[in-house]
Protein backbone atom coordinates (compact mmCIF):
# COMPACT_ATOMS: atom_id res chain seq x y z
CA UNK A 1 0.00 0.00 0.00
CA UNK A 2 1.60 3.74 -0.20
CA UNK A 3 3.05 5.92 -2.46
CA UNK A 4 4.32 9.68 -1.19
CA UNK A 5 3.66 12.68 -3.44
CA UNK A 6 3.72 16.35 -3.97
CA UNK A 7 0.10 16.96 -4.80
CA UNK A 8 0.33 18.24 -8.63
CA UNK A 9 -2.88 17.19 -9.77
CA UNK A 10 -3.89 19.97 -12.34
CA UNK A 11 -7.23 21.69 -11.72
CA UNK A 12 -9.23 23.02 -14.68
CA UNK A 13 -7.18 25.01 -16.91
CA UNK A 14 -6.25 27.65 -16.77
CA UNK A 15 -5.81 27.19 -13.07
CA UNK A 16 -3.11 25.77 -11.44
CA UNK A 17 -2.86 23.35 -8.39
CA UNK A 18 -3.09 24.73 -5.27
CA UNK A 19 -0.62 22.67 -2.72
CA UNK A 20 -2.38 23.97 0.19
CA UNK A 21 0.02 23.92 3.42
CA UNK A 22 2.49 22.48 1.01
CA UNK A 23 1.64 19.23 2.81
CA UNK A 24 0.61 16.33 0.27
CA UNK A 25 -3.07 15.49 0.54
CA UNK A 26 -3.44 11.22 0.77
CA UNK A 27 -5.67 8.84 -0.55
CA UNK A 28 -4.81 6.27 2.51
CA UNK A 29 -4.41 2.37 0.43
CA UNK A 30 -1.65 0.40 0.45
CA UNK A 31 0.79 -1.56 -1.63
CA UNK A 32 2.65 -3.95 0.00
CA UNK A 33 5.62 -4.10 -1.98
CA UNK A 34 6.31 -1.93 0.41
CA UNK A 35 4.06 0.48 0.25
CA UNK A 36 1.85 2.74 -1.75
CA UNK A 37 -0.68 5.60 -0.95
CA UNK A 38 -3.09 7.00 -2.95
CA UNK A 39 -1.56 10.82 -2.54
CA UNK A 40 -1.82 14.05 -4.38
CA UNK A 41 1.65 14.42 -5.95
CA UNK A 42 3.30 13.46 -9.12
CA UNK A 43 6.02 10.87 -7.34
CA UNK A 44 5.55 7.20 -6.58
CA UNK A 45 5.47 5.01 -3.46
CA UNK A 46 7.24 2.23 -1.99
CA UNK A 47 6.87 -0.99 -4.52
CA UNK A 48 4.25 0.45 -6.33
CA UNK A 49 2.43 3.27 -4.94
CA UNK A 50 -0.76 3.13 -3.95
CA UNK A 51 -0.27 5.09 -0.33
CA UNK A 52 1.93 6.99 2.04
CA UNK A 53 1.84 9.98 3.42
CA UNK A 54 4.12 12.69 1.94
CA UNK A 55 4.85 15.96 3.82
CA UNK A 56 8.54 17.79 2.25
CA UNK A 57 10.96 18.46 5.43
CA UNK A 58 10.70 21.88 5.00
CA UNK A 59 6.59 21.61 5.31
CA UNK A 60 4.23 23.18 7.98
CA UNK A 61 0.74 23.26 8.19
CA UNK A 62 -1.57 24.61 11.36
CA UNK A 63 -2.14 21.72 13.09
CA UNK A 64 -5.51 21.38 14.47
CA UNK A 65 -8.21 18.41 15.43
CA UNK A 66 -6.52 14.91 16.24
CA UNK A 67 -3.80 16.28 14.57
CA UNK A 68 -3.00 18.87 17.16
CA UNK A 69 -3.83 16.60 19.59
CA UNK A 70 -0.68 14.36 18.29
CA UNK A 71 1.37 17.07 17.69
CA UNK A 72 0.68 18.33 21.70
CA UNK A 73 0.90 14.32 23.23
CA UNK A 74 4.49 14.18 21.53
CA UNK A 75 5.23 17.81 22.92
CA UNK A 76 4.30 16.49 26.14
CA UNK A 77 6.32 13.43 26.07
CA UNK A 78 9.44 14.25 24.90
CA UNK A 79 9.19 17.25 28.14
CA UNK A 80 8.78 14.02 30.18
CA UNK A 81 11.69 12.26 28.10
CA UNK A 82 8.96 9.83 26.89
CA UNK A 83 8.48 8.63 23.31
CA UNK A 84 7.01 10.88 21.57
CA UNK A 85 6.02 8.74 18.72
CA UNK A 86 4.09 6.39 21.11
CA UNK A 87 2.15 8.94 22.30
CA UNK A 88 1.10 10.48 19.24
CA UNK A 89 0.14 6.65 18.58
CA UNK A 90 -2.02 6.55 21.41
CA UNK A 91 -3.68 10.21 20.43
CA UNK A 92 -4.62 9.02 16.84
CA UNK A 93 -6.00 5.84 17.91
CA UNK A 94 -8.34 8.11 20.78
CA UNK A 95 -9.35 9.73 17.72
CA UNK A 96 -11.52 7.11 16.41
CA UNK A 97 -9.70 7.65 12.71
CA UNK A 98 -9.18 4.29 10.84
CA UNK A 99 -7.07 4.75 8.19
CA UNK A 100 -5.39 7.45 10.72
CA UNK A 101 -1.14 6.09 11.26
CA UNK A 102 1.98 7.84 12.81
CA UNK A 103 5.28 6.91 10.87
CA UNK A 104 8.70 7.54 12.90
CA UNK A 105 10.87 9.70 10.88
CA UNK A 106 12.93 6.52 8.99
CA UNK A 107 9.74 5.01 8.02
CA UNK A 108 8.59 8.19 6.48
CA UNK A 109 12.00 8.75 4.53
CA UNK A 110 12.03 5.06 3.23
CA UNK A 111 8.16 6.09 2.04
CA UNK A 112 9.87 9.17 0.05
CA UNK A 113 12.60 7.21 -1.06
CA UNK A 114 10.15 4.64 -2.65
CA UNK A 115 9.26 7.25 -5.33
CA UNK A 116 12.35 6.87 -7.39
CA UNK A 117 9.95 4.06 -8.99
CA UNK A 118 11.67 1.42 -7.18
CA UNK A 119 12.09 -0.05 -3.55
CA UNK A 120 13.46 -3.02 -1.59
CA UNK A 121 11.38 -5.35 -0.51
CA UNK A 122 9.72 -8.79 -1.29
CA UNK A 123 7.28 -7.98 -3.97
CA UNK A 124 3.69 -8.37 -2.53
CA UNK A 125 0.91 -5.88 -1.79
CA UNK A 126 -1.50 -5.97 1.13
CA UNK A 127 -5.17 -4.80 2.43
CA UNK A 128 -6.96 -5.22 5.64
CA UNK A 129 -9.92 -7.87 4.93
CA UNK A 130 -13.32 -7.49 6.22
CA UNK A 131 -12.08 -9.57 9.28
CA UNK A 132 -9.67 -7.00 10.40
CA UNK A 133 -6.68 -9.72 9.46
CA UNK A 134 -3.97 -8.30 6.88
CA UNK A 135 -4.35 -10.20 3.67
CA UNK A 136 -2.06 -10.41 0.69
CA UNK A 137 -3.78 -9.19 -2.25
CA UNK A 138 -1.34 -9.26 -5.08
CA UNK A 139 2.13 -10.66 -5.80
CA UNK A 140 4.67 -9.18 -8.14
CA UNK A 141 5.32 -11.64 -10.97
CA UNK A 142 9.25 -12.90 -10.33
CA UNK A 143 9.37 -11.49 -6.87
CA UNK A 144 10.84 -12.95 -3.55
CA UNK A 145 7.32 -13.77 -2.23
CA UNK A 146 6.40 -15.02 -6.13
CA UNK A 147 9.18 -17.15 -6.11
CA UNK A 148 8.56 -18.46 -2.67
CA UNK A 149 4.79 -19.67 -4.18
CA UNK A 150 3.43 -16.54 -1.81
CA UNK A 151 -0.28 -15.78 -3.95
CA UNK A 152 -3.05 -13.41 -3.19
CA UNK A 153 -5.30 -14.37 -0.72
CA UNK A 154 -2.82 -15.91 1.74
CA UNK A 155 -2.82 -14.71 4.92
CA UNK A 156 -0.26 -12.64 6.39
CA UNK A 157 0.14 -13.37 10.57
CA UNK A 158 3.40 -12.16 11.12
CA UNK A 159 6.52 -10.42 9.98
CA UNK A 160 9.98 -11.58 12.10
CA UNK A 161 7.95 -12.51 14.72
CA UNK A 162 5.62 -9.36 14.82
CA UNK A 163 1.77 -9.98 14.90
CA UNK A 164 0.39 -7.74 12.30
CA UNK A 165 -3.07 -8.39 13.35
CA UNK A 166 -4.19 -5.46 14.04
CA UNK A 167 -1.87 -2.62 13.20
CA UNK A 168 -2.15 0.01 10.08
CA UNK A 169 -1.32 -1.36 7.05
CA UNK A 170 1.59 1.11 6.19
CA UNK A 171 2.73 0.12 9.30
CA UNK A 172 2.79 -4.27 7.70
CA UNK A 173 4.43 -2.44 4.92
CA UNK A 174 7.68 -1.19 6.25
CA UNK A 175 8.10 -4.33 8.34
CA UNK A 176 8.43 -5.87 5.09
CA UNK A 177 10.59 -3.50 3.71
CA UNK A 178 14.14 -2.68 3.77
CA UNK A 179 17.16 -0.59 3.69
CA UNK A 180 19.77 -3.39 1.47
CA UNK A 181 18.50 -5.99 -0.91
CA UNK A 182 19.64 -9.37 0.53
CA UNK A 183 18.72 -8.88 4.25
CA UNK A 184 16.45 -12.04 5.26
CA UNK A 185 12.61 -11.46 6.49
CA UNK A 186 10.33 -14.21 7.94
CA UNK A 187 6.66 -14.35 7.14
CA UNK A 188 4.10 -15.97 9.26
CA UNK A 189 1.39 -17.32 6.80
CA UNK A 190 -2.02 -19.30 6.39
CA UNK A 191 -3.76 -20.20 3.71
CA UNK A 192 -7.00 -22.27 4.58
CA UNK A 193 -6.07 -24.48 7.66
CA UNK A 194 -2.61 -24.63 6.31
CA UNK A 195 0.24 -22.20 8.67
CA UNK A 196 3.55 -21.83 8.13
CA UNK A 197 6.76 -19.51 8.38
CA UNK A 198 8.68 -18.54 5.03
CA UNK A 199 12.03 -16.69 5.24
CA UNK A 200 12.39 -14.47 2.03
CA UNK A 201 15.24 -12.43 1.05
CA UNK A 202 14.62 -8.72 -0.11
CA UNK A 203 15.54 -7.70 -3.47
CA UNK A 204 15.59 -4.46 -5.35
CA UNK A 205 12.35 -4.31 -7.36
CA UNK A 206 10.72 -1.61 -9.85
CA UNK A 207 7.83 -0.53 -9.58
CA UNK A 208 6.39 -1.24 -12.95
CA UNK A 209 2.43 -1.00 -12.86
CA UNK A 210 0.61 -1.16 -16.45
CA UNK A 211 0.88 -3.85 -19.23
CA UNK A 212 -0.57 -3.49 -22.70
CA UNK A 213 -1.84 -6.50 -24.28
CA UNK A 214 -3.65 -7.23 -27.86
CA UNK A 215 -7.35 -8.27 -27.46
CA UNK A 216 -9.65 -9.75 -30.13
CA UNK A 217 -11.03 -7.78 -33.31
CA UNK A 218 -8.12 -5.31 -32.43
CA UNK A 219 -9.41 -4.39 -28.90
CA UNK A 220 -6.83 -3.56 -26.46
CA UNK A 221 -6.00 -4.44 -22.46
CA UNK A 222 -4.58 -2.21 -20.61
CA UNK A 223 -4.20 -3.17 -16.91
CA UNK A 224 -3.52 -0.87 -14.65
CA UNK A 225 -1.68 -2.79 -10.98
CA UNK A 226 -1.34 0.79 -9.11
CA UNK A 227 -0.88 4.66 -9.73
CA UNK A 228 2.43 5.01 -9.70
CA UNK A 229 5.09 7.88 -10.86
CA UNK A 230 3.96 8.27 -14.62
CA UNK A 231 1.04 5.56 -14.92
CA UNK A 232 -1.02 8.24 -15.91
CA UNK A 233 0.76 9.27 -19.01
CA UNK A 234 1.64 5.78 -19.96
CA UNK A 235 -2.38 4.93 -20.06
CA UNK A 236 -2.77 8.07 -22.31
CA UNK A 237 0.15 6.86 -24.97
CA UNK A 238 -1.58 3.53 -24.81
CA UNK A 239 -4.79 4.97 -25.43
CA UNK A 240 -3.05 6.70 -28.40
CA UNK A 241 -1.35 4.08 -30.04
CA UNK A 242 -4.25 1.38 -30.26
CA UNK A 243 -5.99 1.17 -33.23
CA UNK A 244 -7.96 3.48 -34.85
CA UNK A 245 -11.74 2.97 -33.24
CA UNK A 246 -10.59 0.07 -31.65
CA UNK A 247 -12.13 -0.57 -28.04
CA UNK A 248 -10.29 -0.36 -24.25
CA UNK A 249 -10.45 -3.07 -21.68
CA UNK A 250 -9.05 -0.58 -18.77
CA UNK A 251 -8.51 -3.71 -16.25
CA UNK A 252 -8.10 -1.96 -12.54
CA UNK A 253 -9.21 -5.01 -10.79
CA UNK A 254 -6.37 -5.57 -7.49
CA UNK A 255 -5.88 -1.70 -7.93
CA UNK A 256 -5.44 -0.25 -4.83
CA UNK A 257 -5.07 3.09 -5.07
CA UNK A 258 -2.05 5.32 -5.56
CA UNK A 259 -1.19 8.74 -6.77
CA UNK A 260 -4.16 10.59 -7.58
CA UNK A 261 -2.65 13.09 -9.86
CA UNK A 262 -1.78 10.00 -11.90
CA UNK A 263 -5.21 9.11 -12.23
CA UNK A 264 -6.70 12.23 -13.22
CA UNK A 265 -4.22 12.03 -16.08
CA UNK A 266 -5.24 8.72 -16.79
CA UNK A 267 -9.02 9.65 -16.75
CA UNK A 268 -7.80 12.58 -19.22
CA UNK A 269 -6.69 10.15 -21.99
CA UNK A 270 -10.46 9.27 -22.49
CA UNK A 271 -12.35 12.84 -21.39
CA UNK A 272 -12.54 15.67 -22.89
CA UNK A 273 -11.71 17.24 -19.76
CA UNK A 274 -14.27 18.37 -17.27
CA UNK A 275 -14.87 16.93 -13.69
CA UNK A 276 -13.04 13.39 -12.45
CA UNK A 277 -14.24 14.21 -8.43
CA UNK A 278 -14.47 16.75 -6.00
CA UNK A 279 -13.27 16.21 -2.61
CA UNK A 280 -13.60 18.46 0.63
CA UNK A 281 -10.57 19.08 3.20
CA UNK A 282 -11.46 20.19 6.78
CA UNK A 283 -15.20 21.61 5.53
CA UNK A 284 -13.39 23.25 2.13
CA UNK A 285 -14.90 22.20 -1.42
CA UNK A 286 -12.49 21.49 -4.15
CA UNK A 287 -12.47 20.06 -7.71
CA UNK A 288 -10.15 17.89 -9.69
CA UNK A 289 -10.74 18.53 -13.56
CA UNK A 290 -9.30 16.31 -15.97
CA UNK A 291 -7.40 17.92 -19.14
CA UNK A 292 -8.83 18.63 -22.94
CA UNK A 293 -8.11 16.23 -25.60
CA UNK A 294 -8.81 13.09 -24.31
CA UNK A 295 -10.01 10.29 -26.46
CA UNK A 296 -13.58 10.70 -26.50
CA UNK A 297 -14.62 8.46 -29.75
CA UNK A 298 -13.74 4.49 -28.54
CA UNK A 299 -15.71 2.48 -26.51
CA UNK A 300 -14.73 1.34 -23.01
CA UNK A 301 -15.33 -0.94 -20.57
CA UNK A 302 -13.40 -0.81 -16.92
CA UNK A 303 -12.82 -4.21 -15.21
CA UNK A 304 -13.12 -3.35 -11.08
CA UNK A 305 -13.40 -6.19 -8.57
CA UNK A 306 -13.55 -5.80 -4.19
CA UNK A 307 -9.61 -5.20 -4.24
CA UNK A 308 -10.10 -1.74 -6.61
CA UNK A 309 -9.77 0.64 -3.79
CA UNK A 310 -9.06 4.92 -3.63
CA UNK A 311 -7.24 6.35 -6.89
CA UNK A 312 -8.81 3.79 -8.74
CA UNK A 313 -11.47 4.64 -7.49
CA UNK A 314 -12.12 8.11 -8.23
CA UNK A 315 -11.25 6.85 -12.01
CA UNK A 316 -13.93 4.26 -12.04
CA UNK A 317 -16.23 6.44 -10.76
CA UNK A 318 -15.51 9.48 -13.40
CA UNK A 319 -15.76 7.38 -16.12
CA UNK A 320 -18.74 5.58 -14.84
CA UNK A 321 -20.79 8.49 -14.24
CA UNK A 322 -19.86 10.40 -17.32
CA UNK A 323 -20.92 7.66 -19.63
CA UNK A 324 -17.97 7.14 -20.58
CA UNK A 325 -17.04 3.04 -19.88
CA UNK A 326 -19.28 0.72 -18.83
CA UNK A 327 -17.93 -0.80 -15.41
CA UNK A 328 -18.38 -4.67 -15.07
CA UNK A 329 -17.08 -6.78 -12.33
CA UNK A 330 -17.66 -6.56 -8.50
CA UNK A 331 -18.32 -3.91 -6.08
CA UNK A 332 -15.40 -1.92 -5.71
CA UNK A 333 -13.75 -1.87 -1.94
CA UNK A 334 -15.31 1.43 -0.57
CA UNK A 335 -11.96 3.69 0.02
CA UNK A 336 -12.81 7.01 -0.63
CA UNK A 337 -11.17 9.48 2.38
CA UNK A 338 -8.45 12.03 1.85
CA UNK A 339 -5.41 12.06 4.52
CA UNK A 340 -2.99 14.63 4.94
CA UNK A 341 0.12 13.97 6.87
CA UNK A 342 1.55 16.47 9.58
CA UNK A 343 5.26 16.94 10.91
CA UNK A 344 5.13 15.97 14.59
CA UNK A 345 7.96 18.00 17.22
CA UNK A 346 10.02 14.93 17.34
CA UNK A 347 10.16 14.58 13.17
CA UNK A 348 7.52 11.64 12.74
CA UNK A 349 4.89 12.67 10.81
CA UNK A 350 0.85 11.64 11.69
CA UNK A 351 -1.26 11.00 8.69
CA UNK A 352 -5.33 11.71 9.60
CA UNK A 353 -8.60 11.85 7.22
CA UNK A 354 -9.49 15.01 6.74
CA UNK A 355 -12.15 14.85 4.03
CA UNK A 356 -14.02 12.70 1.42
CA UNK A 357 -14.29 12.51 -2.15
CA UNK A 358 -17.05 12.21 -4.23
CA UNK A 359 -17.68 11.22 -8.09
CA UNK A 360 -18.92 13.47 -10.06
CA UNK A 361 -22.24 13.10 -10.03
CA UNK A 362 -21.96 13.49 -5.66
CA UNK A 363 -21.75 9.83 -4.85
CA UNK A 364 -20.13 9.13 -2.28
CA UNK A 365 -17.31 6.47 -2.39
CA UNK A 366 -16.00 5.97 1.21
CA UNK A 367 -17.41 2.68 2.76
CA UNK A 368 -19.95 1.88 -0.29
CA UNK A 369 -17.47 1.60 -3.21
CA UNK A 370 -18.93 1.65 -6.51
CA UNK A 371 -21.78 -0.80 -7.67
CA UNK A 372 -20.65 -2.00 -11.32
CA UNK A 373 -23.08 -1.59 -14.21
CA UNK A 374 -22.62 -5.25 -14.72
CA UNK A 375 -21.73 -7.70 -11.84
CA UNK A 376 -19.67 -10.60 -12.83
CA UNK A 377 -16.75 -12.46 -10.55
CA UNK A 378 -15.85 -15.40 -12.46
CA UNK A 379 -15.69 -15.19 -15.92
CA UNK A 380 -15.10 -11.38 -15.17
CA UNK A 381 -12.65 -10.54 -18.14
CA UNK A 382 -14.56 -12.80 -21.06
CA UNK A 383 -17.75 -10.88 -19.91
CA UNK A 384 -16.39 -7.55 -19.96
CA UNK A 385 -14.33 -8.71 -23.55
CA UNK A 386 -17.98 -9.71 -24.54
CA UNK A 387 -19.55 -6.02 -23.55
CA UNK A 388 -16.91 -4.23 -25.17
CA UNK A 389 -17.60 -5.98 -28.17
CA UNK A 390 -21.40 -4.94 -28.31
CA UNK A 391 -20.52 -1.64 -27.72
CA UNK A 392 -18.72 -0.87 -31.18
CA UNK A 393 -17.11 2.24 -32.39
CA UNK A 394 -19.94 4.80 -31.71
CA UNK A 395 -22.17 5.77 -34.35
Amino acid sequence: MSGLDRFVDRLSPPRRVRRGATLTLVFASVLVTGAATGSWSDEADEGRKTATPSVRPDAAAPLGGAAGDAADAAAEAMADGKSAEAAAEEAVSRSGDRWGSVYSHGEFQKFEQALDGAYTGVGLWARRAADGRIEVSRVSEGGPAALAGIRAGDRLRSVDGRRVAGRPVTEVVSLLRGDRAGTPVELGLERGTRAWSETLRRARLSTDSLRVAELSRGARLIKVDAFTKGSGEAVREAVREAPEGAGILLDLRGNSGGLVSEAVTAASALVDGGLVATYDVRGEEKALHAERGGDTGRPVVALVDGGTMSAAELLTGALQDRGRAVVVGTRTFGKGSVQMPSRLPDGSVAELTVGHYRTPSGRAVDGRGITPDLEAEDGAEARAETVLTGLGPPS
